[in-house]
């Protein structure tokens, strides 16, 4: 299936206040702006509902190359509030990018980690004229009872599983020395354990034929006389089966996503389809900027939770309780506006610095 990049884990930093560039996707500690925002745009950083300071959870490299557009520097954060006596539900999306010039600009090669290159590469040659083709309702018919009645009994267990998941990425998880040095300090900022991602395809395969046409269906067993001496006759059962069934397609598709790719922490696809973990979906909204549609570009992931939790400490695990949620689905403008009235200048260079919008959807 085209159009949908899969971040996954990779090596912990040395420390939770490593610091790295703007090309560096990863998850946790603290965020690496091309420009001080912090002078630029202070109130974007503060929690609406406490004024405490929000805390990265997600640093994003999303450059952007199709027909109409070609953005080299382009970084979406989600930030969070994880001050635990505060009763904000805050998750911010900032996407900051450079306005491009007429001669072009040329990314440097990063040093901290091969994954980084990668995921330049993999963005870099993604056309929005493939994202959103996931043949949504062709791979729904390809789950079957056997694997419906799994996925219902394992519902509850979802996002707490004890066990740690792992795949062919395990071993780039350990630990890697990197010569990026750790920044200075600030107690202020709740900081969570930091990660760094690689990214990968996502790739589905469709079942030839479904288990389930191999057997006969609850309506197409013959409940006669001579089956049951008794005489007792009995009724068709598919009935509440199937609305059942139904009720919960939307959470089986989300789970047999996820299922193929256990330690996915969030899913990219600029333009694309969300993976929806419940029917009800909230609106995006218009782009503050610009005043256009936004769209979906990606969404982060239930084991992205259970990596930090692994990693946290005593204070961070108390500040992870209010991750609560199944996925937070990021919307941005669908023209990556730059506004002239917005623009913020940084040297001899000018950015853009846009709040999104961010849907939760919760268990």
């Amino acid at each position: 299936m085209d159009g949908v990049i899969l971040g996954m884990p990779g090596p912990w930093a040395d420390s939770n206040y490593e610091a790295a560039d703007i090309y560096t996707t990863k998850i946790g500690g603290l965020a690496d702006w091309p420009l001080p925002i912090v002078s630029e745009k202070p109130d974007l950083l503060e929690c609406s509902t406490c004024g405490n300071n929000l805390s990265l959870l997600a640093q994003i490299y999303a450059p952007i190359s199709n027909k109409s557009l070609s953005i080299d520097e382009r970084v979406i954060y989600v930030f969070g509030c994880l001050v635990p006596h505060c009763e904000s539900l805050l998750w911010r999306a900032i996407r900051v990018q450079k306005i491009p010039s007429n001669e072009g600009v040329q990314v440097p090669t990063s040093t901290l980690s091969v994954s980084n290159n990668n995921w330049r590469e993999d963005l870099w040659s993604f056309d929005i004229g493939k994202a959103g083709h996931e043949n949504d309702d062709d791979d729904d018919d390809d789950i079957d009872l056997e694997e419906l009645g799994r996925a219902l009994s394992e519902a509850a267990n979802f996002t707490s599983n004890g066990k740690k998941p792992s795949n062919d990425a395990e071993s780039s998880r350990k630990p890697l020395s990197t010569s990026q040095p750790a920044r200075s300090v600030d107690d202020k900022i709740p900081v969570m354990p930091c990660f760094y991602i690689f990214t990968q395809d996502e790739k589905l395969f469709k079942k030839v034929t479904s288990e389930s046409s191999k057997h006969p269906s609850i309506q197409e067993c013959d409940y006669n006389s001579e089956d049951h001496p008794n005489g007792e006759t009995y009724e068709e059962e598919n009935y509440e089966y199937d609305r059942a069934l139904n009720a919960d397609r939307t959470y089986l598709k989300f789970k047999k996503r996820m299922d193929a790719y256990p330690e996915q922490c969030f899913r990219y696809s600029y333009g694309g389809k969300p993976l929806l973990a419940s029917g009800e979906m909230g609106d995006p909204g218009i782009c503050r900027l610009c005043g256009g549609t936004r769209h979906y570009e990606m969404q982060l992931m239930p084991p992205l939770i259970f990596f930090l939790q692994e990693a946290a400490d005593d204070q961070q695990r108390i500040s992870l309780e209010k991750f609560n949620w199944m996925t937070l689905l990021v919307y941005t403008c669908s023209k990556s506006c730059a506004e002239a009235s917005y623009r913020v200048k940084s040297g001899s260079e000018d950015w853009i610095i846009a709040e999104e919008a961010v849907n939760i959807q919760y268990e």
